[in-house]
């Protein structure tokens, strides 16, 4: 994540209060609308035989799901420990843990040790870095074909939801903080480092994208 430690340290602690959530949530619902257009229009770019490369990638749904579906082999990094204990440990359930390398830790940071991959994952990631530009970078300079995201919509009732999100945040002393980032920026940025849209869906909060390599 880009940046600097204690907000790093208060994310990984967030997040891996969350972990039995996510994993009874996934158990009871399975993926949300927003993944299961993720992983639609991940399929519809080209997933056989492909690498994968998910930046804040939790428990390892989506990348697991990929490679039961064609693809070779995936990288997933991570600020919580505790979700890559559940990822690892889903990962060996399922028979993956030969085709999984999983990295605790800054993206940004760890980014020049992380080989490049045919397509880069970001589930609601965008959102939880308060400087995206530099997020995006780093995740475009290791993607060699896909980019794949999903981050909020940029309306009045999400911004609304992130301020008392992050109020009550505050309150609790957590220095984590959620964003909602300008959409056009992230398109730009995306598009100067020689990528086009290639479909876009949209549920009420968020945003979520493919991107195709020129």
């Amino acid at each position: 994540m880009a940046c600097c430690s204690i907000p790093c340290n208060d994310t990984s602690r967030f997040f891996s209060r969350l972990a039995r959530l996510y994993r009874w949530r996934f158990r009871l619902f399975g993926f949300e609308k927003t993944q299961r257009q993720l992983l639609e229009g991940i399929r519809q770019a080209g997933l056989e035989e492909a690498t994968l490369l998910e930046i804040g990638c939790g428990a390892g749904h989506l990348h697991q799901a990929l490679l039961q579906a064609g693809a070779r082999q995936a990288v997933g990094v991570d600020l919580s420990a505790r979700l890559l204990g559940e990822a690892r440990r889903q990962a060996q359930q399922a028979g993956l843990s030969a085709r999984t390398d999983y990295r605790q830790g800054d993206f940004v940071a760890l980014a020049d040790e992380i080989p490049a991959a045919d397509i880069a994952i970001l589930d609601k990631v965008v959102c939880c870095y308060p400087d995206p530009e530099r997020l995006l970078a780093a995740a475009l300079d290791r993607t060699r074909r896909v980019l794949a995201l999903t981050y909020p919509r940029d309306r009045l009732l999400t911004r609304s939801g992130v301020a008392l999100m992050a109020a009550l945040l505050r309150l609790t002393g957590c220095r984590f903080r959620p964003y909602v980032h300008d959409p056009a920026s992230i398109e730009r940025w995306i598009r100067h480092a020689g990528f086009r849209r290639h479909c876009r869906a949209r549920t009420f909060a968020w945003l979520t994208e493919i991107h195709l390599r020129d």
